[in-house]
């Protein structure tokens, strides 16, 4: 009797093991990866956005979402590999934090139909990712960080009236940054600017870079750049000693010391990426829902800096400040 019970007991376990969760009345769950090309606050913001506007929209980690977050700090061979892992563990959709992890996850997933929403993309357009900003075509949509550079160029004038040699450091590797810079240089051309360039390849160029500026320049300005921005206490430093005022197009990058920046809120572009994820998650074609860029919304300064540059931010821009940094 008890060898037939032991029997009935191993075959039922058996029978419960091959049914799906789904059919035992269990909600589906869904596995998603998020790629991360560095550390850096400003794609930090967009990865947490990200999870809390899907978790808004009741996809929430821990009861009917798992997340895979792989940041392959700046090591490009790492990016790929991490891309073609989540085509391997077939996921339901990517997050891809920036442009070249952008272009990596696209590329792994040709061939399957597994969705990519990207975020801190600058152009996804010249990145070779979408067909267009209205109709994307293919496995792919996102939200652009595509800042005004004139309006930007605007607010070092408002600080820095008497600034005509502006320095730029920037890694003409990252596509990003490059667009930036060409947009720099179209609106320096228009209001009778100089650029002077600080290429880097790598973190540990950061430093060199700056200082080549020393005497050259009478501000900087780095762009979204997340070469620079991850060594940007480097930057700081020259800048500090040299009393040179460094502004920047992520306004985290205040934080860390730069003067004054007018920017996007990358969490809130984080949340617009969690949107999107939510309505493909929901059944709708990455291809039929348009790329967008999102609103620079953000003033942020920084007077203590400011200071230690030698220079003081003027009332008038203090007073439309989003945010002060003691």
């Amino acid at each position: 009797m008890l060898k037939k019970f032991l029997g009935l007991a191993l075959g039922l376990l058996i029978v419960l093991s091959l049914v799906p969760l789904n059919a035992c009345g269990g909600e589906e769950v869904y596995h998603i990866g998020i790629a991360q090309l560095v550390t850096h606050p400003a794609l930090d913001a967009n990865r947490q956005g990200f999870i809390d506007a899907l978790a808004e929209e009741d996809f929430v980690e821990g009861e009917n979402v798992v997340y895979d977050y792989r940041n392959a700090e700046n090591d490009g061979t790492l990016l790929n590999t991490i891309a073609q892992k989540f085509v391997q563990d077939k996921v339901d959709l990517i997050l891809a934090i920036a442009t070249s992890t952008a272009q990596a996850c696209v590329q792994a997933t040709k061939g399957t139909d597994i969705p990519v929403v990207f975020g801190s993309v600058t152009d996804p357009l010249f990145a070779g990712l979408i067909d267009s900003w209205e109709n994307p075509g293919g496995n792919v949509t996102g939200i652009s960080d595509w800042a005004d550079v004139r309006q930007q160029v605007d607010l070092i004038l408002e600080i820095v009236p008497d600034a005509r040699r502006i320095g730029v450091l920037y890694n003409p590797g990252e596509p990003n940054s490059v667009i930036q810079v060409d947009d720099l240089k179209a609106v320096a051309g228009e209001l009778g600017l100089t650029v002077v360039e600080g290429p880097v390849a790598s973190t540990n160029e950061v430093l060199m870079a700056a200082n080549s500026l020393v005497g050259r320049v009478d501000v900087i300005w780095v762009p979204t750049d997340n070469t620079v921005v991850a060594s940007f206490g480097a930057a700081i430093r020259v800048c500090e000693e040299n009393d040179i005022p460094i502004f920047a197009a992520d306004v985290a990058t205040v934080e860390g010391g730069a003067v004054a920046v007018a920017g996007i809120d990358y969490y809130r572009l984080g949340q617009e990426c969690g949107q999107v994820a939510a309505r493909i998650l929901r059944g709708e074609s990455p291809a039929d829902i348009p790329a967008k860029k999102v609103d620079m919304t953000d003033l942020w300064v920084n007077p203590g800096a400011a200071q230690r540059m030698g220079i003081s931010i003027p009332q008038s821009v203090m007073d439309r400040a989003t945010k002060v940094i003691e």
